[in-house]
């Protein structure tokens, strides 16, 4: 694009106000307008149309701010207690209920156990209440034109997003999202989109932004792909002797060591585990110690989805809540033992009361 094009640009937004802003602001031009060329020659997108396009998009300061500080820096036992809430477990359990074909049905498809699923869709987006209020190509431009630490990536996600639109016939300008540009309500990068969103009731879209079935089986196929092991265990807390267990803590989260090793480091792991297991020793910050987990291959999946231990856990601890939460929902209605009066629940031995 011409230069003159270029400052026009640059005044209209209101963002030269300083001879250090106005360089910032030409960098980032120069790179949108290079990242507009290369979209037009690799996937013959229309030049004229994408440069009109980018005149509509926002470089967002509060993304910038925003992406420095991200949640995964909070100690564990604070970082808990944003997810582990009862509003979000009943949430977990109201979802489930009304969705339960279509968990169940992806669960038999993909081995993907419906209570992580829930707890996936919990923590991203409270079940599609929080899906971002961020225009996904202006998250996107903003993180790969002015944020130069993780450019590269969000070049691709936003050349993924482009391509996306395309194929999907959507407008760019409507999508909303996270400040990152994650979208709809699992929180799929545009990459993750493309790869592993999926049309689970087959009417020709994968819409992962209102309907349920698909954003579950979009879920389910993602973690499937990463390697999902049906029926295996995730992670189980562990005790260790003196502090040995200090030089096995390393921040890969790829599970590395046998049974053996770790009890060579006086971890004592109690759980019944296959011999040949892999296992990740990972501790978490609670308030006044570590808290110590042996993480297994599932986790690792988990983290796959977000690369933080922490979220991981909170993912797998909410998936439990959720889980008693439903099954205690469910005796309580279906035991002959529980029975109601007052509107209060009694045990079934008091039975003072004939009538009872």
């Amino acid at each position: 694009m011409k230069l003159k094009n270029m400052l026009g640009r640059l005044l209209l937004s209101g963002l030269c106000l300083t001879a250090a802003s106005c360089t910032s602001n030409i960098k980032e031009t120069d790179r949108m307008d290079a990242f507009i060329q290369q979209m037009a020659a690799t996937h013959q997108f229309d030049e004229s149309e994408l440069n009109e396009l980018f005149q509509s998009v926002q470089i967002k300061e509060n993304i910038l701010k925003t992406i420095s500080k991200p949640a995964e820096g909070l100690p564990w036992h604070k970082y808990r207690n944003i997810f582990l809430t009862e509003s979000r477990i009943n949430g977990g359990v109201k979802f489930w209920q009304e969705n339960a074909q279509a968990l169940a049905s992806a669960e038999q498809q993909y081995g993907v156990p419906a209570a992580i699923i829930v707890a996936i869709i919990g923590v991203e987006t409270l079940y599609g209440q929080n899906t971002g209020n961020h225009r996904v190509i202006d998250a996107l431009s903003t993180l790969a034109f002015a944020y130069p630490p993780r450019s590269q990536f969000f070049l691709g996600e936003l050349e993924n997003f482009l391509l996306l639109c395309r194929d999907e016939h959507i407008n760019p300008l409507e999508p909303t999202g996270s400040y990152a540009g994650a979208m709809g309500i699992p929180q799929f990068m545009p990459s993750s989109f493309r790869t592993y969103a999926v049309d689970f009731d087959h009417d020709n879209r994968r819409d992962i932004w209102h309907n349920n079935n698909d954003v579950i089986a979009s879920i389910a196929n993602y973690f499937s792909r990463h390697q999902w092991q049906p029926g295996q265990a995730i992670a189980f807390p562990v005790k260790a002797k003196g502090e040995k267990y200090k030089a096995i803590l390393k921040p890969d989260l790829k599970p590395d060591l046998t049974i053996a090793e770790l009890q060579s480091f006086d971890v004592d792991i109690s759980a019944s585990l296959p011999i040949n297991s892999k296992i990740k020793l990972l501790a978490f910050e609670q308030e006044q110690n570590k808290e110590l987990w042996a993480a297994l291959d599932n986790f690792y999946v988990i983290t796959r989805y977000n690369h933080s231990p922490l979220y991981a856990m909170a993912v797998y601890q909410l998936s439990q809540a959720i889980s008693n939460k439903k099954a205690s929902i469910y005796e309580e209605n279906h035991n002959p033992h529980f029975l109601f009066h007052s509107d209060q629940l009694r045990y079934g031995a008091d039975r003072k009361n004939p009538d009872l």
